[in-house]
């Protein structure tokens, strides 16, 4: 019996959490009025955010499927994961924009974060299904 695909919605809203959440932080970064070096830690926490998530869900994922996956691997997953979020925080913590601002950027961090997160999910659901 074949397994139930995911739902053409679950993956659209799944690309629009991921659009929405990338474009959204870096409509705000060009935008704001700050300096073109905080600007590109900002930049570079987003990527290394975004990487870290999909390896972490393909980790999960291949351990559930028992498929071997390293201790250190894994660990370094989470580790990347954790620590794309703390350095966000400290960075806004000890920026100088309002906190509004500083809002904006934690959840349109998160929102990012989590559509890579089903998106990869989505792709390897389907990838399986075939």
């Amino acid at each position: 019996m074949k397994k139930q695909g995911v739902s053409t919605a679950f993956v659209a809203a799944s690309w629009v959490a991921l659009g929405a959440g990338m474009i959204g932080f870096i409509v705000g970064l060009a935008r704001a009025e700050m300096q073109l070096n905080e600007k590109g830690y900002y930049f570079t926490i987003l990527l290394y955010g975004l990487f870290a998530v999909v390896s972490l869900q393909k980790a999960v994922r291949d351990r559930l499927e028992n498929i071997k996956v390293t201790d250190i691997y894994y660990g370094i997953c989470w580790f990347a994961t954790l620590s794309s979020i703390v350095l966000l925080a400290i960075g806004l913590w000890n920026a100088t924009i309002l906190p509004s601002e500083k809002g904006f950027y934690g959840f349109a961090f998160l929102l990012a974060l989590f559509g890579a997160i089903a998106v990869q999910k989505n792709t390897r659901d389907n990838m399986t299904q075939e």
